[in-house]
């Protein structure tokens, strides 16, 4: 994996490129290299090694506390330690200054160790974030500082046991607490009643506060709360109260563990129920949970979405590494485990030792559908994180297009990877046969962990609804159009390169299809007709752009003369030939039902299921 890490970073994306920027000035390409190997040597002694164990011991709550292997507490020591926590931030909140491409490399290994022990820190770091760019100067430097530094942990608090995705369901209730509640320089506070389920991280001992960002409605004048998103308001409500100077005041918050939540996979990372203000922990003598106000009321979810998006991507490398850590496992008992024979004549004779499997054409298949999905899928997620960075500190017309450019691949970054890279995993599986199915074997726990990213930060149907609803039509298909560009641009140079003509005429076919499909799910203009296959639509256009990406790689494999592109150019080119002729044809079906509206899934009925 480091290999092809390396290549996509020095040889396609050019990273060195942003030492030129002032923000990365103080860096170098060696600099980057040593938090690479800093990282994989943490996520090599502290994280993988464990894995097992943080699956088998689950965390279990004995009535006061929960309680995690002490493992899990050696490996968030240990990175917090390598000062990840903060790589991207600013120095003077205890940060690296690190690209955000080097960041999202960097923690590509701590994924494929322990997917479920890294969660703690990708939460923390979005929480921290969030307030860094919605907080008052206050709040960044109590809360994200601290969560920064490790001091702290954070989580997300969205869902809740009757609403689930539909947010403007919310039921949890904020009301100003009380005289001198608007002076509180910590933010407007005020006391929250309700539930929020699925809460990842949202108890344990692992640091001494836990900063829980919670959505919830303020009643209006009439003393109902606003209907819909627009009514949502975002608070910080710490597990134990704070001051102003970020100490902790010894109080309880009005924050109750109702149970942990029994998982497929992901067991690691604690999973919980939250009550807030049951009056278990009456908070400075009165029930309700304090919460700080971040931005106006009102725009909760809007700043929430800045946590989101970015745990979207997120949890697109995550599900990347976790099929890249099956793939890897998969060939490596291919290469070894003989079975059967050749089927060429000479194979015929029982007598001729058996050959490993791996010379086998369809377990080749299986192994170059995972390396097509876990390569192409780590490529888009760098290519994402590149353009954070190009948002970020780029000239104004550069920024605003990655900008744009994030809006319409976001979906794709988290949905493509984690339905695609857990196949990569059941195809893993099935390399290993009978062995796969086994917990003598780690591919079977691959499978399971992976399994949660289809759902959690929005399932492939919200996904799906979000690119053909808005997305690609936002602005008059402006992101849309930017993309194409792109796509049509890698296009036009391999159809100028000896052998990539054909797949570079695939491609401009793919994304004529494509694009005439989304004119097609919106002719009528009824929003009914065009987001009933949205999620197909989705699928579509994943694949439209793992191709382009794929092209794009190849061609960069052809264009440098680096040792890593000449080594690595085989393998890539027949990954890159592999998706073409197995994956980019799949398309057709998912946008028929598209381009024709198909109604056989909005026009049935339940009772006649």
């Amino acid at each position: 994996m480091r290999r092809t890490l390396d290549f996509l970073l020095s040889d396609w994306l050019h990273v060195s490129t942003l030492l030129q920027r002032p923000r990365f000035a103080d860096h170098s390409s060696e600099t980057f290299a040593s938090v690479l190997d800093t990282c994989e040597r943490i996520a090599r002694e502290k994280f993988a090694p464990f894995n097992r164990l943080v699956d088998t011991q689950e965390p279990h709550f004995d009535g006061v506390k929960v309680h995690l292997p002490e493992a899990t507490h050696a490996a968030m020591a240990a990175y917090i330690e390598s000062g990840m926590l903060a790589a991207a931030q600013d120095y003077e909140f205890g940060g690296m200054q690190l690209p955000c491409v080097i960041e999202m490399a960097a923690n590509a290994f701590f994924s494929k160790a322990s997917v479920a022990m890294g969660g703690y820190a990708m939460l923390t770091s979005g929480n921290a974030s969030l307030l860094m760019a919605h907080g008052t100067p206050l709040q960044r430097e109590v809360f994200a500082k601290n969560e920064f530094a490790g001091r702290w942990f954070g989580t997300m608090c969205l869902s809740e046991p009757q609403a689930g995705s539909s947010l403007s369901d919310v039921a949890t209730r904020a009301v100003p607490d009380g005289d001198g509640a608007e002076a509180d320089p910590l933010g407007p506070r005020f006391r929250l009643r309700g539930n929020k389920m699925w809460i990842s991280g949202g108890e344990h001992e692992l640091t001494e506060n836990i900063v829980h960002l919670v959505l919830a409605k303020i009643p209006g004048p009439d003393g109902k709360p606003v209907a819909g998103t627009r009514g949502i308001s975002l608070f910080i409500v710490p597990k134990w109260l704070v001051d102003e100077r970020g100490e902790l005041t010894g109080e309880r918050n009005d924050v109750a563990l109702a149970g942990l939540n029994h998982k497929l996979g992901y067991r690691g990372t604690t999973n919980t129920l939250l009550n807030f203000g049951e009056g278990r922990f009456p908070a400075r003598g009165a029930a309700g949970a304090i919460g700080y106000l971040v931005g106006q009321p009102g725009q909760g979810l809007r700043a929430m979405f800045h946590m989101m998006n970015e745990a979207r991507i997120g949890v697109g490398l995550g599900a990347v590494m976790l099929g890249y850590a099956g793939f890897e496992a998969s060939l490596d008992y291919a290469r070894q485990r003989p079975q059967g024979r050749s089927i060429r004549p000479e194979g015929k004779d029982a007598a001729q030792p058996q050959i490993a499997i791996i010379e086998h054409a369809d377990v080749k298949r299986m192994l170059l559908a995972q390396k097509a999905y876990v390569e192409g899928g780590l490529a888009l997620e760098l290519y994402c994180a590149r353009l954070v960075d190009e948002q970020h500190t780029g000239e104004a017309a550069a920024a605003a297009e990655a900008r744009l450019l994030l809006e319409v691949l976001t979906p794709i970054a988290k949905s493509w990877p984690s339905e695609w890279c857990l196949e990569a995993n059941s195809l893993a599986i099935q390399v290993l046969g009978g062995y796969g199915y086994t917990r003598d074997f780690p591919v079977e726990q691959y499978w399971r962990d992976n399994r949660l990213n289809m759902i959690h930060e929005g399932t492939h149907g919200i996904q799906g609804l979000d690119l053909l609803g808005r997305k690609v039509v936002m602005d008059g298909g402006a992101g849309l159009k930017l993309l194409a560009g792109r796509v049509s641009a890698t296009a036009q140079a391999a159809g100028q390169v000896a052998g990539l003509a054909e797949p570079a005429n695939a491609l401009a076919g793919a994304l004529q299809r494509l694009g005439a499909a989304t004119k097609s799910a919106w002719a009528t203009g009824v929003p009914e007709e065009a987001l009933a296959n949205a999620t197909p639509y989705l699928q579509a256009f994943g694949h439209v752009v793992l191709a382009w990406l794929w092209l794009d790689v190849v061609l960069a494999c052809e264009q440098s003369d680096s040792e890593a592109a000449r080594d690595l150019k085989p393998g890539k080119l027949a990954a890159m030939r592999y998706f073409f002729a197995y994956e980019l044809p799949k398309i057709d079906a998912w946008l028929g039902v598209v381009a024709r509206r198909e109604a056989v899934c909005r026009d049935m009925q339940s009772d006649w299921f």
